[in-house]
């Protein structure tokens, strides 16, 4: 495998990885990760709340710290790398993104259902007019074809976007999977082309490199998989395959390993790893940042979090209806009761 353009690195640790902690990072551990992780070598460091801009609140859940001091932060400690932001049309508004330019955010990724790329319309506009890189993130990209995937990106190329997202936030794609939505996007766009993997078919580091076969740009990963459900890429697991595989980037291994093993690992409350309820995400296809929510409601309510999240998926659930979780849990705890 030969490749001349090095994979550019987008670190996910304090955006995603705030899932894992239910938002709880401190500006302290903001400032020392985004300094291991700029030391590092990675091109870019997302941080916001785990839900993006606008996303603390008591629906996803408050972060520990401001939008303010968690932006102003990572851009302070950033000494090489671009810092961006995650904006979900509908939780984060325009108003939030011109913020976060004034604090120092230069990337920014704006992100929508799979099937509702119209709704970025506007924010994608904005932030190319303001001179952000500008990203398109198609979630839970599972859930429609490669064909009708490649038309919603088609018309976030048309808003401007330069480089549109393959967003496994389920991590429910198969290797095959990847492979048939990213060489559709290489084919057929002119943009940039980037892959967001979770782990929760431990396939995250499989279908990042999937994606660098079919002509990836951009990878996300986080140190340790620091993130939702089963967490994301691995950054130090990703960089020893590409290393082994000679695939250009700019990413140390030995420094992303010492981060990951030394602090990242000693900052889970919950251990992101493959379990029982990571696993079901991936298998049902449900959105990663529902784990918490349903291991919480499966021990209030007496009922297994595993049936939570299987009838979450059958209602055809996607990122920002955590709110549904609780009714779930009611419904199942009486239905239990009734047949006992």
């Amino acid at each position: 495998m030969s490749r001349d353009k090095k994979v550019i690195f987008n670190d996910v640790t304090l955006r995603d990885g705030m899932h894992a902690i239910s938002h709880q990072y401190s500006t302290e551990q903001i400032a020392e990760l985004t300094r291991l992780i700029d030391e590092s070598g990675v091109d870019i460091i997302e941080a916001t709340h785990g839900d993006g801009l606008g996303g603390s609140s008591i629906q996803f859940g408050f972060s520990k710290e401001t939008e303010k001091d968690i932006i102003t932060t990572a851009v302070k400690h950033a000494k090489n790398a671009k810092v961006g932001v995650l904006l979900l049309p509908g939780i984060g508004t325009i108003d939030h993104l011109k913020r976060a330019r004034e604090w120092g955010a230069s990337v920014v990724r704006i992100a929508t259902h799979c099937s509702e790329a119209d709704v970025s319309e506007q924010h994608i506009k904005t932030a190319v007019e303001m001179g952000m890189d500008t990203v398109g993130f198609l979630m839970m990209s599972h859930r429609s074809s490669p064909e009708d995937l490649l038309e919603q990106a088609k018309k976030m190329e048309s808003y401007g976007a330069g480089t549109i997202y393959v967003v496994d936030s389920a991590g429910a794609l198969t290797m095959d999977d990847t492979r048939r939505r990213l060489s559709l996007f290489k084919e057929n766009l002119s943009t940039q082309v980037g892959f967001h993997g979770h782990n929760n078919l431990s396939l995250g580091v499989a279908n990042s490199i999937v994606a660098i076969e079919e002509g990836a740009d951009r990878v996300d990963t986080s140190l340790a998989g620091m993130g939702a459900g089963a967490g994301n890429t691995a950054t130090e697991q990703l960089v020893a395959v590409m290393n082994k595989l000679n695939l250009p980037h700019s990413v140390d291994l030995y420094k992303s390993m010492d981060a990951a093993e030394n602090v990242v690992k000693p900052m889970m409350n919950r251990p992101v790893q493959i379990d029982r309820l990571s696993l079901t995400l991936g298998y049902t296809g449900v959105y990663s940042s529902f784990l918490l929510f349903a291991e919480r409601a499966g021990k209030e309510y007496g009922v297994d979090p595993r049936d939570i999240l299987t009838k979450i998926s059958e209602m055809g659930a996607v990122g920002g209806q955590e709110d549904w979780i609780i009714g779930v849990a009611q419904d199942l705890a009486k239905e239990q009761k009734v047949h006992v």
